[in-house]
């Protein structure tokens, strides 16, 4: 039965039209803040109000909580809202939502923010459930209106009908009358048998806008009177500024002030090539007394030393480690991964505009809550008088989710600083690449057994990273010693191995790092996926065998992506072609279940050439088909090129050598496979696609690559391990 509730309700312009707004009473808004569990969330109460806007002429505008930065967020909850509205797809709209947690929370995450590949799974009954909510009062408005009952009015593809009397109207000639009507907080919900929106390859929202350059992103903002910023950070993680020369600055035409920082130094100017100008002529003297010195090479020997003893205990099945003993034949492998640039098109930028009672952000915010917070404090104001204004984001891939939100603050200190109206601050290139956050560097090493029959019997892996949780505002997930983000992916894997174990160093390191598309899974994917396809040649198993036989029972869905695509790929008939060879790879990543199969030569560089990846993922209800395959398509060449190429590598003192992309290399168009992407059919509940895709590309080719070559590659990128 649905259930109606007392509430104050009004009416607002905004936009094109008047709009359908209800204020929920205070508890409700306040449970959003924390973090839900899934059956929690399907039970939410609707709330129309703070999701969709109703026009006089129409449209229906979708509040989006969670940024658009090309993943297709904005396309996926419009449809969500516009299947239970009976919407027309053009008459959907998407605007970002203003900073205001407790109405736009994530109910994955506690705070208003987008990460995990969260945004449909946290969002699928809450805008399911604004848009029948809001169908309803419409329906409501139109009996009353037409002096009919709400059983015979019909809504179909934006049109609200009466067959008998002959009467129809568009949503927006009701939107004044349907606010006052009562607000079903548990509305009933389409059946998804039903759907007639969900499940179908729609145009994305945004792409008349970012194909034609209309859509504006944070590098692209302007306003009246704004000035622009660059900074200058130092050259070294962890350096501070002992001493600074400004006077050669300030003496180019167009520069306006010099502004010290919390690390570095700011330059206002009048372009932004006088800014760049101005930060070339700043004399600076670093203090180096807390900075990270050592060079990668260091770094690596510290790491894999670590592993040489158990480590925290993040995972023990059996006999853990002391299963070895039992094996007839063992192995042991060590794995090294480097630092990784998120390296987004778009670099850092952001406007600012800090006036005394009040202060606007324009910039691509991905976790609204912690970027406010910091702003707060720089700036010394309530809450209530600083809006951030979500902007289309050009890529992040985990780059704008910082856990202590240091750009914004910088960003703030640069406005308090002027003063004088807005700014833009800027980042180079180089700026990020030399001076960012990075995913962090690790070693693994694995051990393993197979018994007389081929059977993988025990397994001990060892990981030396470290944490960039530790410390920050997001400790909370770093307990015992264990970082769960830097496990993720080795430690409860769907396998059924008796004896396991799986155990962390957490190292100390000076280099910032931060999340990167599929966090934990980026590194314990490939170690995981190769060193077993190592035990099973040790064993003489199948690869795709092998991995079937170890699956657990409770991973039906797992078992069925890695059976999708061997059939996809004609796993059997490898043999038949000369100088090519398979491999594949899996992966349970963000509550989705992803299977890889590539295709590899040996390229005339003498580095793996991918001609093809068959993939199959189950990511619950396809919302949309076309948005989770470009998805999948988007994951494999961005993590196939960081296999391939990317590496940061840190010099002596500590000074990273690579700052653009001449030396970040990535992927180019001529080195994209083909990729064939099935989908495979699910009524669970939506669950991640932005990162899932990421994981198996590396171990796949890794693993063809061995087949090809009879060659493993254990250190990243294979430019040098290949070569190695």
């Amino acid at each position: 039965m649905t259930s109606h509730l007392t509430r104050r309700s009004f009416l607002a312009r905004a936009g094109t039209g008047l709009v359908i707004a209800v204020v929920l009473p205070s508890l409700a808004r306040a449970q959003a803040i924390r973090r839900m569990t899934p059956a929690e969330m399907r039970e939410a109460p609707a709330a129309p109000s703070a999701f969709l806007r109703i026009g006089e002429d129409d449209s229906v505008t979708v509040i989006s909580k969670h940024i658009e930065f090309g993943q297709g967020t904005f396309t996926g909850l419009a449809m969500l809202a516009a299947e239970e509205l009976d919407a027309d797809w053009s008459q959907m709209r998407v605007e970002a939502a203003p900073s205001e947690v407790t109405l736009y929370a994530n109910l994955n995450m506690g705070m208003q923010g987008t990460g995990g590949s969260s945004a449909m799974a946290n969002s699928y009954y809450q805008m399911r459930k604004a848009g029948a909510a809001a169908r309803s009062m419409l329906v409501a408005a139109a009996a009353q209106e037409w002096n009919v009952q709400v059983k015979e009015i019909l809504v179909e593809r934006g049109v609200i009908s009466h067959a008998a009397s002959g009467r129809s109207s568009g949503f927006g000639a009701f939107a004044t009358l349907a606010a006052t009507m009562p607000l079903m907080l548990q509305p009933d919900l389409k059946d998804p048998e039903t759907f007639r929106l969900i499940g179908t390859d729609l145009p994305r929202i945004d792409g008349d806008e970012k194909s034609t350059g209309k859509a504006v992103y944070s590098i692209d903002v302007e306003r009246e009177n704004m000035v622009q910023s660059a900074v200058l950070h130092p050259p070294v993680f962890g350096a501070t500024l002992k001493q600074l020369d400004a006077a050669a600055a300030e003496a180019i035409p167009g520069v306006l002030a010099t502004v010290r920082l919390d690390r570095g130094v700011g330059v206002i100017a009048q372009t932004r090539f006088a800014a760049q100008r101005g930060v070339a002529a700043l004399q600076a003297d670093w203090d180096m007394s807390a900075a990270e010195t050592r060079s990668s090479e260091e770094m690596f020997r510290t790491y894999a030393e670590a592993t040489k003893t158990p480590g925290a205990d993040t995972e023990t099945r059996g006999l853990g480690a002391k299963g070895l003993e039992g094996t007839v034949r063992q192995m042991e492998a060590e794995y090294r991964f480097p630092f990784l640039a998120h390296a987004p098109m778009e670099p850092m930028g952001a406007v600012v505009d800090v006036q005394s009672e009040k202060a606007e952000f324009w910039m691509g915010s991905q976790l609204v809550t912690r970027d406010k917070t910091e702003i707060v404090k720089v700036l010394g104001m309530q809450p209530e008088r600083v809006d951030i204004h979500t902007m289309f984001a050009g890529g992040s891939f985990g780059r704008l989710g910082t856990p202590d939100a240091e750009f914004a603050a910088e960003v703030a200190a640069i406005g308090k600083a002027w003063g004088k109206g807005p700014v833009k601050h800027l980042w180079s290139r180089e700026n990020d690449i030399r001076g960012g956050r990075y995913r962090p560097m690790s070693v693994h090493r694995l051990r393993g057994g197979i018994d007389e029959k081929g059977n993988v019997t025990a397994w001990d892996q060892v990981i030396a990273i470290q944490s960039f949780l530790k410390g920050t505002a997001f400790d909370g997930a770093v307990r015992n010693g264990v970082d769960r983000s830097a496990v993720e992916g080795a430690r409860g894997v769907a396998y059924d191995i008796p004896n396991f174990h799986v155990g962390l160093h957490l190292m100390e390191n000076g280099v910032t790092g931060n999340f990167w598309r599929s966090v934990g899974s980026s590194h314990t994917c490939f170690a995981v996926e190769t060193f077993l396809d190592e035990l099973f040649a040790l064993g003489g198993v199948d690869p795709v065998q092998g991995r079937l036989s170890l699956i657990s029972d409770e991973e039906t869905r797992l078992r069925n992506v890695l059976e999708r695509a061997a059939d996809m790929a004609d796993w059997s008939g490898v043999e038949g072609k000369p100088g090519r060879a398979l491999g594949v790879a899996i992966v349970k990543c963000f509550r989705s279940y992803v299977a890889e199969i590539v295709e590899v030569s040996r390229g005339e560089d003498g580095l793996p050439k991918v001609h093809k990846v068959w993939c199959a993922v189950d990511c619950g209800v396809a919302i949309n088909p076309d948005v989770i395959r470009a998805q999948m398509e988007g994951g494999i060449g961005f993590a196939l090129g960081a296999a391939m190429y990317s590496e940061i590598t840190i010099g002596a003192g500590g000074r990273p050598e690579q700052g653009n992309f001449d030396l970040f290399r990535s992927i180019r168009m001529s080195e994209m496979p083909e990729i064939e992407v099935s989908i495979v059919k699910s009524t669970a509940d939506p669950t991640g696609v932005g990162e899932p895709g990421v994981p198996p590309i590396a171990p796949a080719v890794a693993n063809a690559w061995r087949a090809l070559t009879g060659k493993s590659i254990r250190t990243l990128p294979f430019s040098r391990g290949v070569m190695a």
